[in-house]
């Protein structure tokens, strides 16, 4: 399977960006996304960024449904990550593994060719990406508490031993990429300013479904 490794910076990020539009799905930067690709159009997207340097791709969701003649409306923040592994099917469908690199504004669109859509991204506004964050912050035993109560109300399984020796980081943005919150949600979590923000932000959505309390100040609500 082939791999690509090496740690970008924010000076390393290119002026074109293109964009794969998925709702629900939440990639955060150092996470890990498996994408199963065969739709025509961004078929075509993976071959063209495996012939890049960076092999980036900046994962987005659309605020709504896409209708025919007309460009889908999306969120105003993505996520770029990197393919770090790759194979082909015999079918035809690439499963490839994203890892995240940093957000992105999205700013004006270039024209393409193939399909799928570029955009031009502003990376300067999360810089902080590039960074290892600060762990804390944040209460830590209410977040996996209110983790484990969701889990039980949805039927999920987790193997929380191995989670509650993870770092922050890995707890936080492991979890909100795999947890069903809803679009809307997801894209709150994408857009919190910092790791204790969005942990915040998780206990309170997890609470609120659950019955133990209400979403903090500022949160996105379902």
């Amino acid at each position: 399977m082939p791999t690509t490794a090496g740690r970008l910076t924010l000076s390393d990020m290119p002026a074109t960006l293109p964009v794969f539009p998925l709702t629900g799905v939440l990639l955060l930067p150092r996470g890990r996304l498996p994408l199963n690709v065969f739709e025509p159009r961004y078929l075509a997207m993976v071959e063209d960024v495996l012939g890049t340097q960076d092999k980036l791709i900046g994962m987005i969701q659309p605020t709504e449904k896409e209708r025919k003649g007309a460009a889908q409306p999306l969120y105003p923040v993505g996520c770029a990550g990197r393919i770090t592994s790759w194979s082909e099917t015999e079918d035809g469908r690439f499963l490839i593994q994203l890892s995240g690199i940093a957000r992105f504004a999205i700013g004006e669109e270039i024209a393409t060719t193939r399909g799928y859509r570029r955009f031009r991204p502003d990376f300067g506004r999360f810089a902080a990406d590039f960074e290892a964050p600060d762990s804390g912050g944040f209460d830590r035993k209410r977040l996996l508490a209110a983790l484990k109560a969701f889990f039980a109300a949805e039927g999920l399984q987790g193997d929380w031993e191995s989670i509650e020796q993870a770092n922050d980081e890995r707890i936080v943005n492991t979890l909100a990429m795999l947890c069903p919150f809803s679009a809307e949600e997801k894209q709150g979590l994408l857009e919190c300013a910092t790791l204790a923000d969005r942990a915040k932000a998780m206990t309170g959505f997890c609470e609120a479904r659950t019955g133990g309390g209400e979403p903090p100040p500022g949160a996105l609500r379902h």
